[in-house]
């Protein structure tokens, strides 16, 4: 069942992948910085990298914990006789939530910015960005989400479809694509668009350290985290790490290297020094 699973969620994830890679060349929302070719080669190593990595841990760890602790009858969900569609929308909810709060947690603790700055040092914001991670993220927060299964004990089928879900939406989020500003507003009350995301990725501090969520949108408004739009616009903000506005982002090397280069540890420097030249 696992095999199939993943087999499953890797063929919606390219199929989907390929269709914003496509919708982002058609109706691009904001110019890149950076060559797209050097860039993509660079977030497309690490995903073989992060994609290593998570199969050292064993076969979709999340899921294999969701089996033992079904097997096991362990977890909140296995001991409380829920509906089976109460649990399975729980456990949607409750796992979205706890990926907020660790989203939250990667900007506030020092050696977690540094391993997740790799992530937000991509001076473009493309579909690619998504899955640009620092392996050893990848592998804490594998370690992280199964912790939670065990605890929580929903249905392997429901781990799916949140991990599923949680990737086809951090593709969605995470894509250069224009949406009709009508259609985002409506969006964006209830899942995260990719204007509402981009905000993230703001070099202002104050920027960067709003809007966490992935999927459903309304966390960042329930614990006021939320940006509306960039202050000095989608067009003319500034994307990546204030203090590495060069080419070495787009360098393989360079980039898994960086959560050891002992660089500064905020995350932005002051809105003054922001303004293009």
């Amino acid at each position: 069942m696992t095999d199939s699973l993943a087999s499953s969620g890797l063929a919606l994830s390219v199929l989907l992948f390929v269709i914003l890679a496509v919708l982002e060349a058609v109706f691009p929302r904001k110019k890149r910085t950076m060559p797209r070719g050097r860039r993509w080669r660079t977030n497309g190593i690490i995903i073989l990298v992060d994609t290593l990595a998570l199969r050292l841990m064993g076969p979709i760890a999340a899921i294999a914990a969701a089996s033992f602790a079904e097997q096991a009858d362990f977890g909140l969900f296995n001991r409380i006789d829920f509906p089976l569609w109460l649990e399975f929308t729980l456990a949607l909810i409750l796992l979205d939530l706890a990926i907020y709060a660790q989203h939250v947690l990667t900007h506030r603790i020092p050696v977690l910015w540094a391993l997740h700055k790799v992530h937000h040092a991509d001076r473009d914001i493309d579909v690619t960005t998504a899955v640009r991670f620092h392996p050893v993220e990848i592998i804490l927060s594998m370690l992280y989400k199964s912790v939670l299964v065990l605890l929580l004990g929903p249905t392997p089928f429901a781990v799916f479809v949140f991990a599923l879900l949680l990737n086809l939406f951090a593709m969605f989020n995470h894509a250069n694509l224009r949406l009709p500003p009508s259609f985002d507003r409506f969006l964006r009350l209830f899942v995260v668009t990719p204007d509402m995301h981009r905000v993230h990725h703001s070099t202002v501090v104050k920027e960067t350290d709003s809007n966490f969520g992935f999927s459903i949108a309304l966390w960042d408004r329930l614990f006021g985290t939320y940006t509306a739009q960039p202050a000095a616009g989608h067009d003319d903000m500034i994307i990546g790490l204030a203090e590495y506005q060069s080419d070495h982002p787009a360098e393989t090397w360079w980039s898994l290297a960086l959560p050891f280069r002992g660089s500064r540890g905020s995350q932005s420097v002051p809105e003054a020094t922001q303004k293009p030249d």
